[in-house]
């Protein structure tokens, strides 16, 4: 499941168990920020190794001693963290997708409008970053 699928209809096996019109939302820390993804494109967490991936562009973590495991089509993919906040359940009126007009990243690809959060929070799609960095 790629990002994009955030703001999309739920249509898979394991969203069957889930009411249409809402999707997981793993939330984490990078430095002083906090980003969302699709929580059904994470495999684990896990301690994070030396050469794990950070992007420039969400910040530099802090201490970076967590890591996001994820599915690439060329196998695991791992982001340093700083901190794992939760899943949480957000209906897709919440979601809103990145206008072309941004210019943002092609890892961004939209915002959640999470009540819970108090503010927006960008959506980032895990695979992509790995391309945007050069890696695959």
């Amino acid at each position: 499941m790629s990002g994009n699928d955030l703001l999309d209809e739920p249509a898979s096996a394991l969203d069957a168990e889930r009411p249409l019109g809402e999707v997981d939302v793993l939330f984490f820390q990078i430095g002083d920020s906090e980003y969302g993804t699709d929580a059904s494109s994470v495999l684990r967490i896990d301690r994070a190794l030396p050469d794990d991936l950070t992007v420039r562009d969400l910040g530099l973590p802090h201490k970076g001693h967590r890591a996001i495991v994820f599915d690439t089509p060329e196998g695991e993919g791992h982001l340093k963290v700083d901190a794992v906040n939760g899943v949480r359940t957000i209906p897709l009126a919440g979601l809103r997708r990145m206008p072309a007009a941004a210019a943002a990243a092609s890892y961004a690809v939209g915002v959640c409008l999470d009540e819970e959060a108090g503010r927006p929070v960008l959506l980032i799609d895990l695979a992509e970053t790995l391309k945007t960095q050069g890696r695959h």
